[in-house]
Protein backbone atom coordinates (compact mmCIF):
# COMPACT_ATOMS: atom_id res chain seq x y z
CA UNK A 1 0.00 0.00 0.00
CA UNK A 2 0.85 3.63 -1.15
CA UNK A 3 2.26 5.58 1.93
CA UNK A 4 -0.84 8.55 2.29
CA UNK A 5 1.38 10.85 2.17
CA UNK A 6 2.40 11.50 -1.44
CA UNK A 7 5.17 14.50 -2.49
CA UNK A 8 3.87 17.27 -4.13
CA UNK A 9 0.27 17.82 -2.64
CA UNK A 10 -0.47 20.93 -1.68
CA UNK A 11 0.11 20.02 1.92
CA UNK A 12 3.68 19.99 1.36
CA UNK A 13 3.78 23.50 -0.89
CA UNK A 14 2.73 25.60 2.48
CA UNK A 15 4.96 23.75 4.95
CA UNK A 16 6.36 25.88 7.19
CA UNK A 17 9.68 26.60 7.76
CA UNK A 18 11.84 24.06 8.39
CA UNK A 19 9.02 21.17 8.47
CA UNK A 20 11.04 19.33 5.87
CA UNK A 21 14.59 19.69 8.31
CA UNK A 22 12.77 18.42 11.38
CA UNK A 23 11.91 15.17 9.58
CA UNK A 24 15.66 14.10 9.89
CA UNK A 25 16.96 16.55 13.14
CA UNK A 26 15.19 18.58 15.53
CA UNK A 27 18.41 20.94 15.73
CA UNK A 28 22.00 21.77 15.83
CA UNK A 29 23.66 23.01 18.68
CA UNK A 30 27.17 23.84 19.29
CA UNK A 31 28.15 23.93 22.85
CA UNK A 32 31.66 25.60 23.95
CA UNK A 33 33.54 25.87 27.36
CA UNK A 34 33.29 29.45 29.22
CA UNK A 35 35.42 30.41 31.57
CA UNK A 36 32.74 32.06 33.71
CA UNK A 37 29.78 29.12 32.68
CA UNK A 38 31.50 26.43 32.24
CA UNK A 39 29.84 24.53 29.28
CA UNK A 40 27.73 26.76 26.89
CA UNK A 41 25.19 26.38 24.49
CA UNK A 42 26.67 29.23 21.65
CA UNK A 43 24.17 28.48 19.12
CA UNK A 44 20.82 26.91 18.19
CA UNK A 45 19.97 26.60 14.44
CA UNK A 46 17.62 26.73 13.09
CA UNK A 47 17.23 29.63 15.84
CA UNK A 48 13.39 29.53 16.52
CA UNK A 49 13.97 25.94 17.85
CA UNK A 50 12.58 26.43 21.08
CA UNK A 51 14.70 24.07 24.05
CA UNK A 52 13.62 24.63 27.21
CA UNK A 53 16.28 25.82 30.26
CA UNK A 54 16.66 22.17 31.09
CA UNK A 55 16.95 20.58 27.67
CA UNK A 56 19.52 23.15 27.25
CA UNK A 57 21.11 22.68 30.64
CA UNK A 58 21.45 18.77 29.99
CA UNK A 59 22.73 19.20 26.29
CA UNK A 60 25.31 21.53 27.76
CA UNK A 61 26.85 18.76 30.35
CA UNK A 62 26.12 15.68 27.49
CA UNK A 63 27.81 17.30 24.79
CA UNK A 64 31.70 17.43 26.72
CA UNK A 65 33.08 14.19 27.74
CA UNK A 66 33.63 13.50 31.69
CA UNK A 67 37.23 15.48 32.99
CA UNK A 68 38.27 12.21 34.08
CA UNK A 69 38.34 11.25 30.29
CA UNK A 70 41.38 13.26 29.29
CA UNK A 71 40.54 13.57 25.27
CA UNK A 72 42.63 15.60 23.28
CA UNK A 73 41.95 15.38 19.54
CA UNK A 74 38.56 14.60 18.07
CA UNK A 75 35.69 12.90 19.66
CA UNK A 76 32.70 11.34 18.62
CA UNK A 77 29.71 9.76 20.95
CA UNK A 78 25.81 10.12 21.62
CA UNK A 79 23.46 10.84 24.42
CA UNK A 80 19.68 10.33 24.97
CA UNK A 81 17.65 12.92 26.53
CA UNK A 82 14.34 12.87 28.25
CA UNK A 83 12.04 15.99 26.50
CA UNK A 84 10.46 18.27 28.69
CA UNK A 85 6.62 17.65 29.69
CA UNK A 86 3.96 18.89 27.13
CA UNK A 87 6.62 19.18 23.64
CA UNK A 88 4.73 17.77 20.66
CA UNK A 89 6.03 15.50 18.33
CA UNK A 90 6.21 15.28 14.53
CA UNK A 91 2.81 15.19 13.76
CA UNK A 92 0.99 13.41 11.15
CA UNK A 93 4.43 12.40 8.85
CA UNK A 94 6.39 11.30 11.93
CA UNK A 95 3.02 9.07 12.36
CA UNK A 96 2.81 7.51 9.11
CA UNK A 97 6.79 6.97 8.92
CA UNK A 98 6.20 4.99 12.42
CA UNK A 99 3.69 2.70 10.76
CA UNK A 100 5.74 1.84 8.38
CA UNK A 101 9.00 0.94 10.45
CA UNK A 102 10.14 -1.73 12.49
CA UNK A 103 9.87 -1.70 16.17
CA UNK A 104 13.58 -1.31 16.62
CA UNK A 105 13.72 1.82 14.59
CA UNK A 106 10.52 3.85 15.31
CA UNK A 107 11.20 7.63 16.31
CA UNK A 108 11.51 8.34 20.33
CA UNK A 109 8.35 9.63 21.55
CA UNK A 110 10.05 11.25 24.85
CA UNK A 111 13.53 11.31 24.04
CA UNK A 112 16.33 13.13 22.15
CA UNK A 113 19.16 11.41 20.80
CA UNK A 114 22.04 13.46 20.56
CA UNK A 115 24.91 12.73 17.83
CA UNK A 116 28.46 14.67 19.45
CA UNK A 117 31.65 15.81 17.45
CA UNK A 118 33.82 17.25 20.60
CA UNK A 119 37.07 18.86 19.67
CA UNK A 120 39.61 19.69 22.01
CA UNK A 121 43.22 21.06 20.51
CA UNK A 122 45.90 22.93 22.46
CA UNK A 123 44.95 26.61 21.68
CA UNK A 124 47.80 29.33 23.23
CA UNK A 125 45.28 32.05 22.22
CA UNK A 126 42.74 30.49 24.13
CA UNK A 127 43.27 32.12 28.14
CA UNK A 128 42.21 28.51 29.56
CA UNK A 129 44.92 27.20 27.22
CA UNK A 130 42.34 24.68 25.15
CA UNK A 131 40.32 25.29 22.00
CA UNK A 132 37.02 23.37 23.22
CA UNK A 133 34.13 22.74 21.56
CA UNK A 134 31.28 20.21 20.49
CA UNK A 135 29.02 20.38 17.22
CA UNK A 136 25.70 18.57 18.39
CA UNK A 137 23.03 16.51 15.86
CA UNK A 138 19.62 16.48 18.40
CA UNK A 139 17.08 14.22 16.22
CA UNK A 140 14.45 11.62 17.31
CA UNK A 141 15.45 9.11 14.62
CA UNK A 142 17.78 6.25 16.30
CA UNK A 143 20.38 6.42 13.26
CA UNK A 144 23.57 6.50 14.62
CA UNK A 145 26.06 5.38 12.10
CA UNK A 146 23.74 8.01 9.40
CA UNK A 147 24.17 11.01 12.06
CA UNK A 148 27.97 10.32 13.08
CA UNK A 149 28.82 9.61 9.54
CA UNK A 150 27.37 12.82 8.67
CA UNK A 151 28.92 15.22 11.72
CA UNK A 152 32.60 13.41 10.21
CA UNK A 153 31.83 15.54 6.69
CA UNK A 154 30.16 18.56 8.46
CA UNK A 155 32.43 18.91 11.91
CA UNK A 156 35.64 19.62 10.69
CA UNK A 157 34.51 22.02 7.79
CA UNK A 158 32.71 23.73 10.89
CA UNK A 159 35.30 24.13 12.85
CA UNK A 160 37.26 26.04 9.86
CA UNK A 161 34.31 27.89 8.61
CA UNK A 162 31.75 28.34 12.09
CA UNK A 163 28.30 29.38 11.35
CA UNK A 164 28.09 30.01 7.49
CA UNK A 165 28.79 26.46 7.27
CA UNK A 166 25.85 25.35 9.38
CA UNK A 167 23.75 27.63 8.27
CA UNK A 168 24.35 25.91 4.19
CA UNK A 169 24.26 22.38 5.66
CA UNK A 170 20.99 22.74 7.39
CA UNK A 171 19.08 24.62 4.36
CA UNK A 172 20.54 21.62 2.37
CA UNK A 173 19.05 19.15 5.09
CA UNK A 174 15.48 21.09 4.93
CA UNK A 175 15.50 20.02 0.91
CA UNK A 176 16.39 16.74 2.08
CA UNK A 177 13.26 13.91 1.26
CA UNK A 178 11.25 12.48 3.98
CA UNK A 179 12.90 9.07 5.57
CA UNK A 180 10.19 7.16 3.70
CA UNK A 181 10.57 3.21 5.21
CA UNK A 182 11.59 1.15 1.95
CA UNK A 183 12.66 3.18 -0.17
CA UNK A 184 16.04 4.53 -1.14
CA UNK A 185 16.71 8.39 -0.67
CA UNK A 186 19.44 10.56 -2.02
CA UNK A 187 20.14 13.22 0.29
CA UNK A 188 22.40 16.01 -1.11
CA UNK A 189 25.24 17.24 1.35
CA UNK A 190 27.85 20.13 1.77
CA UNK A 191 26.93 20.62 -2.21
CA UNK A 192 28.56 23.75 -2.17
CA UNK A 193 31.31 23.90 0.34
CA UNK A 194 32.92 20.36 -1.01
CA UNK A 195 32.00 20.15 -4.52
CA UNK A 196 29.04 17.44 -4.84
CA UNK A 197 28.36 14.23 -2.05
CA UNK A 198 25.75 12.59 -2.44
CA UNK A 199 24.41 10.08 -0.35
CA UNK A 200 22.31 7.56 -1.14
CA UNK A 201 20.70 5.80 2.08
CA UNK A 202 17.33 3.03 2.27
CA UNK A 203 15.50 3.01 5.51
CA UNK A 204 14.52 -0.20 6.50
CA UNK A 205 11.14 -1.20 6.58
CA UNK A 206 9.16 -3.37 9.02
CA UNK A 207 8.62 -5.86 6.11
CA UNK A 208 11.95 -6.52 5.58
CA UNK A 209 13.49 -10.02 6.26
CA UNK A 210 14.92 -9.23 9.89
CA UNK A 211 18.49 -9.58 9.14
CA UNK A 212 18.53 -8.46 5.66
CA UNK A 213 21.16 -6.12 5.35
CA UNK A 214 20.76 -3.02 2.99
CA UNK A 215 24.23 -3.24 1.71
CA UNK A 216 24.10 -7.10 0.80
CA UNK A 217 20.49 -6.32 -0.59
CA UNK A 218 22.18 -3.75 -2.94
CA UNK A 219 25.57 -2.30 -2.47
CA UNK A 220 24.96 1.03 -4.58
CA UNK A 221 22.13 1.99 -2.57
CA UNK A 222 24.24 2.74 0.52
CA UNK A 223 27.23 4.29 -0.91
CA UNK A 224 28.35 7.11 0.49
CA UNK A 225 29.95 9.08 -2.21
CA UNK A 226 32.79 11.59 -0.74
CA UNK A 227 33.95 14.92 -2.36
CA UNK A 228 36.15 14.59 -5.67
CA UNK A 229 39.21 15.92 -3.37
CA UNK A 230 39.02 13.08 -1.26
CA UNK A 231 39.44 10.28 -4.05
CA UNK A 232 38.49 7.41 -2.07
CA UNK A 233 34.83 6.63 -1.39
CA UNK A 234 34.09 5.43 2.08
CA UNK A 235 30.59 2.59 2.53
CA UNK A 236 28.26 3.18 4.64
CA UNK A 237 26.81 -0.56 5.35
CA UNK A 238 23.84 0.75 7.04
CA UNK A 239 22.18 3.88 8.77
CA UNK A 240 21.75 2.05 11.92
CA UNK A 241 23.45 -1.04 12.17
CA UNK A 242 26.39 -0.71 14.48
CA UNK A 243 29.71 -2.67 14.66
CA UNK A 244 28.88 -5.09 17.18
CA UNK A 245 31.88 -7.03 17.35
CA UNK A 246 34.04 -4.11 17.86
CA UNK A 247 31.48 -3.48 20.48
CA UNK A 248 31.81 -7.01 22.26
CA UNK A 249 35.16 -8.25 21.99
CA UNK A 250 36.24 -8.41 25.90
CA UNK A 251 33.09 -9.62 26.25
CA UNK A 252 31.99 -12.62 23.65
CA UNK A 253 32.05 -15.31 26.69
CA UNK A 254 29.64 -13.45 27.99
CA UNK A 255 27.48 -12.70 25.23
CA UNK A 256 24.58 -14.97 26.93
CA UNK A 257 24.42 -13.21 29.86
CA UNK A 258 24.50 -9.74 28.21
CA UNK A 259 21.51 -11.32 25.99
CA UNK A 260 19.59 -12.61 28.94
CA UNK A 261 19.69 -9.04 30.43
CA UNK A 262 18.59 -7.09 28.19
CA UNK A 263 15.98 -9.27 27.28
CA UNK A 264 14.73 -9.27 30.98
CA UNK A 265 15.30 -5.64 31.34
CA UNK A 266 17.34 -5.58 34.39
CA UNK A 267 19.48 -2.50 35.10
CA UNK A 268 22.60 -2.72 34.26
CA UNK A 269 25.75 0.02 34.52
CA UNK A 270 28.44 0.30 31.40
CA UNK A 271 31.52 1.46 33.29
CA UNK A 272 33.51 3.00 30.10
CA UNK A 273 36.92 4.79 29.69
CA UNK A 274 35.69 7.35 27.32
CA UNK A 275 32.36 8.51 26.08
CA UNK A 276 33.21 7.09 22.74
CA UNK A 277 33.28 3.45 24.22
CA UNK A 278 30.57 3.91 27.02
CA UNK A 279 27.96 5.51 24.08
CA UNK A 280 28.53 2.53 21.63
CA UNK A 281 28.40 -0.23 24.33
CA UNK A 282 24.94 0.91 25.36
CA UNK A 283 23.79 1.14 21.81
CA UNK A 284 24.62 -1.93 21.04
CA UNK A 285 23.25 -3.44 23.93
CA UNK A 286 19.97 -2.35 23.31
CA UNK A 287 20.72 -4.23 20.08
CA UNK A 288 20.77 -7.16 21.25
CA UNK A 289 17.42 -8.03 21.45
CA UNK A 290 16.06 -6.94 17.67
CA UNK A 291 14.04 -7.10 16.35
CA UNK A 292 12.15 -6.62 19.87
CA UNK A 293 12.32 -3.15 20.83
CA UNK A 294 13.85 -2.51 23.90
CA UNK A 295 10.91 -1.00 26.05
CA UNK A 296 13.17 0.09 28.99
CA UNK A 297 15.30 3.51 29.59
CA UNK A 298 19.29 3.73 28.38
CA UNK A 299 21.59 6.39 28.77
CA UNK A 300 24.60 5.54 25.99
CA UNK A 301 26.28 8.09 28.22
CA UNK A 302 25.39 9.86 31.83
CA UNK A 303 27.00 12.05 33.96
CA UNK A 304 26.49 13.21 38.02
CA UNK A 305 24.92 16.49 35.76
CA UNK A 306 22.08 14.62 34.57
CA UNK A 307 18.87 15.63 35.92
CA UNK A 308 17.57 12.04 36.55
CA UNK A 309 20.85 11.49 38.80
CA UNK A 310 19.07 11.19 41.91
CA UNK A 311 16.03 9.28 40.25
CA UNK A 312 18.76 7.00 39.18
CA UNK A 313 20.97 6.71 42.08
CA UNK A 314 19.21 6.76 45.13
CA UNK A 315 19.63 3.52 47.86
CA UNK A 316 16.21 3.86 48.89
CA UNK A 317 14.28 1.63 46.45
CA UNK A 318 15.23 -1.26 44.10
CA UNK A 319 17.15 0.26 40.79
CA UNK A 320 15.21 1.73 37.99
CA UNK A 321 14.92 -0.33 34.64
CA UNK A 322 17.90 0.95 32.89
CA UNK A 323 21.02 0.71 31.02
CA UNK A 324 23.46 3.40 31.84
CA UNK A 325 26.62 4.25 30.11
CA UNK A 326 29.75 6.01 32.51
CA UNK A 327 32.88 7.26 32.59
CA UNK A 328 32.91 9.09 35.69
CA UNK A 329 35.23 6.83 38.63
CA UNK A 330 32.39 8.45 40.80
CA UNK A 331 29.70 6.11 39.02
CA UNK A 332 32.00 3.14 40.52
CA UNK A 333 30.90 3.65 44.71
CA UNK A 334 27.21 5.16 43.51
CA UNK A 335 26.55 1.75 42.26
CA UNK A 336 28.14 -0.47 43.82
CA UNK A 337 24.48 -2.12 45.07
CA UNK A 338 24.03 -2.13 41.27
CA UNK A 339 22.60 -5.67 40.35
CA UNK A 340 24.66 -5.91 37.20
CA UNK A 341 27.63 -3.67 36.43
CA UNK A 342 29.85 -3.83 32.98
CA UNK A 343 33.54 -2.45 33.65
CA UNK A 344 35.03 -2.10 30.56
CA UNK A 345 38.72 -1.04 30.01
CA UNK A 346 40.52 0.43 27.24
CA UNK A 347 40.29 -0.84 23.68
CA UNK A 348 43.08 -3.17 22.23
CA UNK A 349 44.37 -2.33 18.88
CA UNK A 350 42.70 -4.25 16.16
CA UNK A 351 44.04 -7.68 15.41
CA UNK A 352 44.69 -8.54 19.11
CA UNK A 353 43.27 -10.95 20.48
CA UNK A 354 41.28 -9.46 23.26
CA UNK A 355 40.96 -10.35 26.68
CA UNK A 356 38.22 -11.53 27.83
CA UNK A 357 36.77 -9.94 30.99
CA UNK A 358 35.83 -11.82 33.99
CA UNK A 359 32.19 -12.48 35.65
CA UNK A 360 33.05 -10.90 39.23
CA UNK A 361 31.14 -10.94 42.60
CA UNK A 362 29.77 -7.90 43.33
CA UNK A 363 31.10 -7.22 46.66
CA UNK A 364 34.60 -6.91 44.92
CA UNK A 365 33.08 -3.66 43.23
CA UNK A 366 34.51 -0.68 45.33
CA UNK A 367 38.01 0.23 44.86
CA UNK A 368 38.64 3.32 42.19
CA UNK A 369 41.56 0.87 40.82
CA UNK A 370 38.24 -1.93 39.67
CA UNK A 371 39.44 -4.18 37.04
CA UNK A 372 37.20 -4.96 34.04
CA UNK A 373 34.89 -7.90 34.29
CA UNK A 374 30.43 -8.26 34.55
CA UNK A 375 30.09 -7.89 38.62
CA UNK A 376 26.84 -9.72 39.04
CA UNK A 377 25.28 -12.56 40.75
CA UNK A 378 23.18 -13.45 37.82
CA UNK A 379 23.25 -17.25 36.17
CA UNK A 380 21.17 -17.56 33.22
CA UNK A 381 18.71 -19.61 32.11
CA UNK A 382 20.01 -21.07 28.99
CA UNK A 383 23.88 -22.47 28.46
CA UNK A 384 26.14 -20.59 26.25
CA UNK A 385 26.54 -20.71 22.30
CA UNK A 386 30.39 -21.61 22.72
CA UNK A 387 30.50 -23.13 19.00
CA UNK A 388 29.84 -19.39 18.24
CA UNK A 389 32.33 -18.10 20.81
CA UNK A 390 35.25 -20.27 19.66
CA UNK A 391 33.55 -19.20 15.85
CA UNK A 392 34.62 -15.87 16.31
CA UNK A 393 37.89 -16.34 18.72
CA UNK A 394 39.40 -18.05 15.55
CA UNK A 395 38.07 -15.09 13.33
CA UNK A 396 39.94 -12.90 15.36
CA UNK A 397 43.41 -14.85 15.01
CA UNK A 398 42.74 -15.12 10.80
CA UNK A 399 42.43 -11.56 10.80
CA UNK A 400 38.67 -11.90 10.12
CA UNK A 401 37.45 -8.48 8.87
CA UNK A 402 35.27 -6.91 11.58
CA UNK A 403 32.27 -6.46 9.49
CA UNK A 404 32.15 -10.04 8.50
CA UNK A 405 32.59 -10.99 12.64
CA UNK A 406 29.90 -8.58 13.58
CA UNK A 407 27.43 -10.00 10.77
CA UNK A 408 27.85 -13.34 12.39
CA UNK A 409 27.19 -12.23 15.66
CA UNK A 410 24.24 -10.25 14.77
CA UNK A 411 22.69 -13.55 13.05
CA UNK A 412 23.38 -15.58 16.19
CA UNK A 413 21.32 -12.79 18.43
CA UNK A 414 19.09 -12.22 15.71
CA UNK A 415 18.00 -15.48 15.10
CA UNK A 416 18.75 -16.27 19.50
CA UNK A 417 15.92 -13.80 19.78
CA UNK A 418 13.51 -14.87 16.95
CA UNK A 419 13.62 -18.50 18.73
CA UNK A 420 12.63 -16.95 21.86
CA UNK A 421 9.59 -14.62 20.33
CA UNK A 422 8.44 -16.52 17.59
CA UNK A 423 6.25 -19.00 20.32
CA UNK A 424 4.47 -15.79 21.64
CA UNK A 425 3.89 -14.34 18.00
CA UNK A 426 2.37 -17.47 17.53
CA UNK A 427 0.44 -17.69 20.77
CA UNK A 428 -0.79 -14.13 20.32
CA UNK A 429 -1.92 -14.64 17.02
CA UNK A 430 -4.16 -17.74 17.91
CA UNK A 431 -5.99 -15.03 20.20
CA UNK A 432 -7.33 -13.20 17.32
CA UNK A 433 -11.02 -13.54 16.45
CA UNK A 434 -11.88 -15.81 12.90
CA UNK A 435 -12.14 -13.34 10.07
CA UNK A 436 -15.89 -14.69 10.11
CA UNK A 437 -16.82 -13.81 13.35
CA UNK A 438 -16.61 -10.21 11.81
CA UNK A 439 -20.00 -9.17 11.15
CA UNK A 440 -21.18 -5.89 9.55
CA UNK A 441 -23.97 -5.80 11.71
CA UNK A 442 -22.05 -6.16 15.52
CA UNK A 443 -19.11 -4.30 16.88
CA UNK A 444 -15.74 -6.36 16.32
CA UNK A 445 -15.22 -8.97 18.41
CA UNK A 446 -12.86 -9.00 21.22
CA UNK A 447 -8.93 -10.06 21.38
CA UNK A 448 -8.98 -12.78 23.65
CA UNK A 449 -6.85 -12.19 27.01
CA UNK A 450 -3.68 -13.97 27.29
CA UNK A 451 -3.03 -16.19 29.36
CA UNK A 452 0.56 -17.01 30.54
CA UNK A 453 0.03 -20.61 32.12
CA UNK A 454 -1.41 -21.42 28.43
CA UNK A 455 1.42 -19.91 26.53
CA UNK A 456 3.74 -22.33 28.81
CA UNK A 457 1.72 -25.17 28.39
CA UNK A 458 1.80 -24.28 24.21
CA UNK A 459 5.81 -24.35 24.24
CA UNK A 460 5.83 -28.39 24.28
CA UNK A 461 4.46 -28.40 20.64
CA UNK A 462 5.73 -24.95 19.38
CA UNK A 463 8.46 -23.78 21.95
CA UNK A 464 11.79 -22.74 20.99
CA UNK A 465 13.29 -25.87 20.73
CA UNK A 466 12.14 -26.66 17.38
CA UNK A 467 14.41 -22.98 15.98
CA UNK A 468 17.46 -22.71 18.52
CA UNK A 469 20.18 -25.61 19.80
CA UNK A 470 20.28 -23.88 23.05
CA UNK A 471 19.56 -25.41 25.55
CA UNK A 472 18.37 -24.54 29.21
CA UNK A 473 15.40 -23.17 31.22
CA UNK A 474 12.95 -21.77 28.71
CA UNK A 475 10.16 -21.62 30.35
CA UNK A 476 11.81 -20.03 33.79
CA UNK A 477 13.30 -17.10 31.20
CA UNK A 478 9.45 -16.64 30.21
CA UNK A 479 8.20 -16.36 33.32
CA UNK A 480 10.85 -13.82 34.28
CA UNK A 481 10.46 -12.10 30.69
CA UNK A 482 6.42 -12.00 31.43
CA UNK A 483 7.40 -9.12 34.40
CA UNK A 484 9.63 -6.93 32.60
CA UNK A 485 8.94 -4.12 30.44
CA UNK A 486 9.83 -5.48 27.21
CA UNK A 487 7.17 -7.83 27.44
CA UNK A 488 4.56 -5.15 28.13
CA UNK A 489 5.80 -3.12 25.63
CA UNK A 490 6.08 -5.92 22.74
CA UNK A 491 2.36 -7.24 24.50
CA UNK A 492 0.85 -3.73 23.95
CA UNK A 493 2.10 -3.20 20.39
CA UNK A 494 0.60 -6.45 19.19
CA UNK A 495 -2.98 -5.65 21.12
CA UNK A 496 -2.76 -2.46 19.60
CA UNK A 497 -1.97 -3.74 15.70
CA UNK A 498 -4.25 -6.60 16.11
CA UNK A 499 -7.42 -4.26 17.01
CA UNK A 500 -6.54 -2.34 14.17
CA UNK A 501 -6.59 -5.57 12.00
CA UNK A 502 -9.93 -6.03 13.21
CA UNK A 503 -10.96 -2.13 12.85
CA UNK A 504 -10.22 -3.03 9.14
CA UNK A 505 -11.53 -6.04 8.78
CA UNK A 506 -14.63 -4.57 9.97
CA UNK A 507 -14.36 -1.43 7.44
CA UNK A 508 -14.53 -3.61 4.85
CA UNK A 509 -16.92 -6.05 5.51
CA UNK A 510 -19.15 -2.69 6.41
CA UNK A 511 -17.85 -2.00 2.64
CA UNK A 512 -19.69 -5.29 1.71
CA UNK A 513 -22.70 -5.03 2.88
CA UNK A 514 -26.27 -3.85 1.40
CA UNK A 515 -26.29 -0.76 3.81
CA UNK A 516 -29.08 1.31 1.69
CA UNK A 517 -31.20 -1.43 1.80
CA UNK A 518 -30.84 -2.28 5.74
CA UNK A 519 -31.90 1.60 6.20
CA UNK A 520 -35.04 1.30 4.42
CA UNK A 521 -37.05 -0.63 7.28
CA UNK A 522 -35.25 1.20 10.08
CA UNK A 523 -35.88 4.45 11.88
CA UNK A 524 -34.72 7.61 11.65
CA UNK A 525 -33.08 7.45 15.05
CA UNK A 526 -31.38 3.90 14.09
CA UNK A 527 -29.67 5.57 10.55
CA UNK A 528 -28.95 8.56 12.57
CA UNK A 529 -27.16 6.61 15.06
CA UNK A 530 -25.67 4.27 11.71
CA UNK A 531 -24.45 7.43 9.82
CA UNK A 532 -22.59 8.41 13.07
CA UNK A 533 -20.71 5.50 14.03
CA UNK A 534 -19.75 4.99 10.59
CA UNK A 535 -18.05 9.10 10.59
CA UNK A 536 -16.74 8.11 13.54
CA UNK A 537 -14.94 4.79 11.81
CA UNK A 538 -14.06 6.48 9.50
CA UNK A 539 -11.96 9.45 11.23
CA UNK A 540 -10.41 7.05 13.24
CA UNK A 541 -9.24 5.05 10.18
CA UNK A 542 -7.38 7.99 8.83
CA UNK A 543 -5.90 9.30 12.27
CA UNK A 544 -4.66 5.54 12.58
CA UNK A 545 -3.64 5.16 9.31
CA UNK A 546 -5.47 1.75 8.88
CA UNK A 547 -4.06 -0.54 6.19
CA UNK A 548 -7.48 -1.44 3.88
CA UNK A 549 -8.21 -2.31 0.40
CA UNK A 550 -8.27 0.32 -2.27
CA UNK A 551 -11.69 2.23 -2.22
CA UNK A 552 -13.28 0.95 0.83
CA UNK A 553 -13.25 4.70 2.73
CA UNK A 554 -14.75 6.55 -0.57
CA UNK A 555 -17.45 3.83 -0.65
CA UNK A 556 -18.40 4.42 2.93
CA UNK A 557 -18.33 8.08 1.98
CA UNK A 558 -20.61 7.75 -0.57
CA UNK A 559 -23.00 5.15 1.51
CA UNK A 560 -23.41 8.12 3.95
CA UNK A 561 -23.97 10.79 1.66
CA UNK A 562 -26.43 8.52 -0.34
CA UNK A 563 -28.39 8.33 3.22
CA UNK A 564 -28.11 11.79 4.28
CA UNK A 565 -29.30 12.89 1.42
CA UNK A 566 -32.84 10.47 1.54
CA UNK A 567 -33.73 11.87 5.28
CA UNK A 568 -35.97 14.86 5.15
CA UNK A 569 -34.08 18.14 4.54
CA UNK A 570 -34.15 19.42 7.52
CA UNK A 571 -32.51 16.33 9.34
CA UNK A 572 -30.09 16.07 6.43
CA UNK A 573 -28.75 19.71 6.78
CA UNK A 574 -28.24 19.51 10.49
CA UNK A 575 -26.34 15.82 10.01
CA UNK A 576 -24.22 16.91 7.09
CA UNK A 577 -22.86 20.22 9.54
CA UNK A 578 -22.35 17.74 12.10
CA UNK A 579 -20.61 15.16 10.54
CA UNK A 580 -18.20 18.04 8.65
CA UNK A 581 -17.96 19.62 12.32
CA UNK A 582 -16.52 15.99 13.65
CA UNK A 583 -14.23 15.64 10.29
CA UNK A 584 -12.47 18.91 10.85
Amino acid sequence: MELCAGSGSPEEEEEAPWSRFSRWLECVCVVTFDLELGQALELVYPQDVKLTEKERSSICYLSFPDSYSGCLGDTQFSFRLRQSVGRRGGGREEEVYNRDAPPTLKTEVSHFFGFVYFRQVKDASVKRGYFQKSLVLLSRLPFPPLFQTLLQIVAPEFFEKLEPCLETVCNEIDQWPAPVPGLSLTLPLMGLVLQVCLWQVRVPSRSDKPGGSPVRQSAAENLLRTPTVLRTPTLLPSIHELDLFRCFQPVLVHLQVLWELLLLGEPLVVMAPSPTVSSETVLALISMISPLRFCCDFRPYFTIHDSEFREYTTRTQAPPCVVLGVTNPFFIKTFQNWPHVLRLGETKMAGDLPKQVKVKKLSKLKTLDTKPGIYTAFKTFLHKDKILIKRLLKGIQRKRPSEVQSAILRRHLLELTQSFIIPLERYMASLMPLQRSVSPWKTPPQIRPFSQEDFLLSLDDTGPQLTSVLKGDWLGLYRKFFRSPNFDGWYRQRHREMTQKLESLHLEVLCDADLVTWTKDKSEVETVDLILKLREKLNKARRQQLQLKDGVLEKLENFIETIVTSLPEELGRVLSTHCTHITH
